[in-house]
């Protein structure tokens, strides 16, 4: 536990993440003879953010440590002891808090890979095991995964918009508090930049750290020559001179004077950064004057509130900016704040000798009916891309020879996988009875993931407006299970 990353934020049992209504239930489970009875739950999103075509999984990490981490301190239980009920008693008693004290986690999880590309309707993780410990896992697996899966697929757009060129995440100043500047920065480069501003971030999670100096810098001289030269000889290789402090185009002739200089003394001049203002004009501008005095790879770095859509423009209009500094909009998730993952009971039985009974919730928005069943995510390729994505259930015995796949939200719309489609499938072991047993965790091993699953998508589904639509849907078997059990529960036999 002390080596894990949450360990090292969070010394203090994390027990508490929580809300009081997941207690609440599970002391209700306690209470009425059901908390052992196994359950299977999974965390699924309804629909990809920011209107894209695809979202990037992230987050699996801190879940695991999380889990296996768990239990509950001394002083947590003492806290759960003073809260009180509208009668003014206490709303749980003395046996049930003695109950969770001493009762380690047992569930067993399975889960899609961290920067596996994923899509709405599918399971991202799957836990299977005591009711009441199912149930107490709700809100920190939401929390785990939401916001850097988010995060994730923001970095993801900005660095295909990038079209390859180097971008760095230097939102940590704008984010929400130390856990979203910390959240952010590890879940960007699980998405694809090229390393970030956030020290913590880099030590804790081994990612390649970046910085030079800001407007500050240029000010506290006498004048911005005086500041590039004192920041050359200080740093010769961390050369990159912000020259939009008072004139941008002065500021790079002023940069380049100091690169000659750098150069008469065997030192590398980088390149500049710009931060304001008509960034085309001004990149190209600042490209002509760098190659005219031979610093043809000296780059230029754009900031400013940069996001995919702008990213997308400048690059349009031919803007030869090399690398790109995005901030507040990658590490908030504008315009998309949240990515509204939910967590449903799929199935449940009394013990292993008992048969699983399907769980589904109805609801008057189809989008909000849930899908039985202990679910597995079944991906398909031809000739080097993916082609279709289909959700089985595992607790049954199902025919996939027609490999026809359903959308869940419109049965119309099907899809059928040829014979020499090749699979695998998604979800994999993480979690046994309460201790990891997966060795494949790391940011580097996400992000080169997050790369590799890009390349065998069609360029359609990485569009950043107007995506085409993966195919995703549930197995024949399945989507007839589905729709029997809504028509029973709709009181149609």
């Amino acid at each position: 536990m002390a080596n894990s990353k949450l360990h090292q934020l969070y010394r203090p049992s994390l027990a508490l993440l929580n809300d009081l209504y997941q207690v609440s239930m599970a002391y209700s489970y306690w209470k009425s003879g059901r908390h052992d009875h196994e359950a299977i739950f999974q965390m699924y999103f309804r629909r990809n953010p920011f209107d894209g075509g695809f979202a990037v999984t992230c987050g699996l990490e801190a879940v695991t440590e999380y889990v296996n981490d768990f239990s509950w301190a001394d002083d947590d239980i003492q806290y759960l002891a003073t809260l009180k009920g509208s009668d003014d008693k206490r709303l749980f008693e003395e046996a049930f808090l003695e109950y969770l004290h001493r009762t380690p986690l047992t569930v067993s999880i399975d889960a899609i890979e961290e920067g596996r590309i994923v899509f709405a309707n599918e399971p991202l993780i799957r836990v299977r095991g005591p009711l009441l410990q199912c149930q107490l896992l709700e809100t920190p697996l939401l929390n785990l995964l939401n916001f850097p899966t988010l995060i994730a697929t923001k970095a993801a757009r900005v660095c295909l918009a990038a079209g390859g060129d180097r971008v760095l995440e230097f939102g940590v100043r704008r984010a929400q508090g130390i856990d979203g500047g910390l959240t952010a920065s590890r879940a960007a480069y699980v998405g694809g930049v090229a390393g970030t501003s956030n020290l913590m971030a880099g030590r804790i999670y081994d990612i390649p750290v970046s910085g030079t100096h800001a407007h500050s810098w240029v000010m506290s001289f006498d004048s911005e020559l005086e500041s590039f030269m004192a920041f050359a000889k200080a740093m010769p290789g961390n050369a990159v001179f912000l020259v939009d402090t008072y004139n941008s185009l002065e500021g790079v002739d002023h940069a380049i004077k100091v690169g000659q200089w750098m150069k008469s003394q065997g030192q590398k001049f980088l390149g500049v950064r710009l931060d304001s203002g008509d960034l085309t004009y001004l990149s190209r501008e600042a490209r002509q004057r760098l190659d005219a005095a031979g610093f043809n790879d000296a780059v230029i770095v754009a900031s400013n509130d940069l996001d995919e859509k702008l990213i997308t423009s400048l690059k349009s209009e031919g803007a030869p900016i090399g690398v790109w500094g995005v901030g507040t909009r990658l590490v908030t998730g504008y315009d998309d704040p949240a990515l509204g993952g939910v967590y449903k009971m799929v199935a449940l039985r009394k013990d292993s000798s008992s048969p699983w009974q399907y769980k589904l919730k109805l609801s008057e928005q189809l989008s909000k009916i849930t899908t039985p069943g202990l679910q597995q995510v079944r991906r398909f390729s031809e000739n080097g891309l993916h082609v279709g994505d289909m959700i089985y259930d595992e607790l049954s015995t199902h025919s996939m020879e027609l490999r026809t796949i359903i959308d869940p939200l419109d049965m119309t719309r099907r899809k059928i996988i040829t014979e020499s489609a090749t699979f695998e499938d998604l979800l994999v072991p993480m979690i046994d009875t309460g201790k990891n047993i997966y060795n494949n965790h790391g940011v580097k091993q996400a992000r080169e993931r997050c790369q590799s699953d890009l390349k065998k998508f069609h360029e359609s589904i990485k569009r950043l407006n107007s995506p085409h639509g993966y195919p995703v849907g549930l197995e024949q078997s399945l989507h007839d299970r589905k729709s029997k059990m809504i028509m029973e529960l709709r009181g149609f036999k």
